[in-house]
């Protein structure tokens, strides 16, 4: 089992529709891949964890690389892991965006600040951290 994490710039605003179709998109091809994870979005970066066999995600993620939608790419991490974090979800989205604006700010004092949004950690740990973070949120 595979985890990867990589952070990007997208090339246009992002808002909650764009994830949401991302997402919509994703999750079949993901599901009959095996591949588990979720993808966070700010309205300029997009920070995702992929989850699966390597082949499988090795392979999602030169097709995200070629994706002309953002650039600026970021490996994190590629590490083998004992298990799935996110094995629920094929693929899940959560935008940080104005929606919940005290929230917003804590991560912003705990994570730091990138283009008037939160900053997107790139150290693995941090990256789990924020994830836990948005869950208890």
């Amino acid at each position: 089992m595979y985890r990867l994490i990589y952070k990007s710039r997208a090339n246009q605003k992002i808002d909650w529709n764009f994830v949401s179709e991302l997402v919509d998109s994703s999750e079949g091809s993901n599901r009959d891949a095996g591949i588990t994870g979720v993808l966070l979005a700010t309205e300029t970066h997009f920070l995702q964890v992929l989850e699966g066999d390597f082949d499988e995600v090795n392979e999602l993620f030169v097709r995200i690389v070629r994706d002309t939608r953002h650039d600026h790419i970021q490996l994190i991490a590629f590490d083998c892991v004992d298990s799935r974090l996110f094995g629920g979800w094929a693929m899940h989205g959560i935008g940080i965006f104005k929606f919940n604006r005290k929230l917003v700010e804590d991560l912003i004092d705990h994570y730091g600040e990138e283009e008037g949004s939160v900053r997107f950690p790139v150290e693995d740990w941090k990256v789990l951290s924020l994830i836990s973070d948005l869950r208890m949120g």
